[in-house]
């Protein structure tokens, strides 16, 4: 039997974060390691481009440094597919008939949309690439057939789009292309907040821990948590609902017995926030370290992550070109055969 297609992504505006880890990177190794599925991640330097147009060096840098998180938290390239979207054309001529199904009063409600723009302060001064995004990313699933989409949980009405459109293209051109659903993080887990207590941690806020940082910069982010604004003296009684290293202890601690005895110390006064800062640090340092030894391993090679992401773009391109001549087909637009 054929395999199910897994695909995914992410925009390439910077290196990769824990944020990332516990939405998405840590769910596809997963995925790519039960051998039950064909597995295609791609790095979305078109829509990267739609908000940095005027910087597109950011981007190109930003292709190696994902290429690097990616096979260093696990990604293998003869198990998963990795390519550059800019390098697939079919994607951007699919992404234009679809456009055509789309209504831009239905973009601009989609409720991911909309919370980007506020977080950008686009007003109404909106890059249409960035507003038509939804679309492009559908073409991007539709392309290789995606049907399970590993994504955070605030990526669902981007998913429900994409079904919307997948659903309106064949009732009118015949049943082509694939509804894709989305594979969300265990409940809880979908969204890690900033390390200023921001409920997402993101790299234009400014509130990261990135996969490559080294442990002196880990230890230092560490000790800015976010934790009780009231838990002024250690003997003062603590909240651990909203403390964020209790959150990130509760995502990333593997001891849940010394983890509960932690909490409960803390919220009865004793217990300092250096100290659990301190076991927090230790936590994900173990978690961590492994990633940083080897993103500084590939990193001595670029021209073996180049070849990589080459062959990846050649694999990419006959399974989006097969597709579209379906498409086309369907469409009646094949004029010439």
């Amino acid at each position: 039997m054929d395999k199910k297609i897994v695909l995914t992504g992410d925009r390439p505006t910077g290196k990769l974060h824990l944020g990332h880890y516990v939405g998405s990177l840590r769910n596809r190794v997963r995925l790519q390691n039960e051998n039950k599925y064909d597995m295609f991640v791609m790095i979305a330097d078109m829509q990267a481009l739609t908000d940095n147009a005027k910087n597109p060096k950011k981007v190109r840098d930003s292709v190696f440094q994902l290429a690097l998180d990616y096979l260093s938290v696990g990604l293998d390239p003869e198990k998963t597919t990795i390519y550059i979207q800019s390098q697939i054309p079919a994607l951007a001529e699919l992404n234009m008939y679809l456009l055509n199904l789309v209504t831009l009063s239905r973009l601009e409600r989609n409720p991911t949309v909309k919370a980007e723009i506020q977080q950008k302060k686009f007003n109404r001064s909106i890059p249409a690439g960035f507003l038509t995004y939804p679309v492009s990313q559908t073409a991007d699933i539709t392309a290789f057939k995606g049907s399970l989409i590993p994504v955070g949980d605030d990526q669902e009405p981007m998913m429900e789009q994409a079904r919307e459109i997948v659903r309106s293209f064949n009732s009118i051109y015949g049943n082509i292309l694939v509804e894709p659903e989305g594979i969300f993080p265990p409940k809880g887990q979908g969204r890690l907040p900033g390390l200023d207590g921001n409920a997402k941690m993101s790299k234009s806020l400014g509130n990261t821990i990135y996969l490559s940082d080294n442990e002196e910069t880990l230890y230092k982010k560490v000790m800015s948590i976010y934790t009780d604004p009231e838990h002024i003296n250690i003997n003062d009684p603590g909240h651990v609902e909203g403390n964020i290293v209790f959150t990130y202890l509760d995502v990333f601690g593997t001891d849940k017995s010394e983890i509960q005895n932690m909490k409960d110390h803390y919220k009865h006064g004793g217990l300092g926030d250096m100290a659990i800062k301190k076991y927090l640090f230790e936590v994900l340092n173990k978690e961590l370290a492994p990633i940083r030894l080897k993103r500084e391993e590939f990193a001595k090679d670029p021209q073996m992550i180049y070849k990589m992401l080459e062959a990846g773009c050649d694999k990419a391109n006959i399974t989006a070109n097969a597709t579209l001549r379906e498409v086309k087909e369907a469409m009646g637009i094949n004029y010439f055969g």
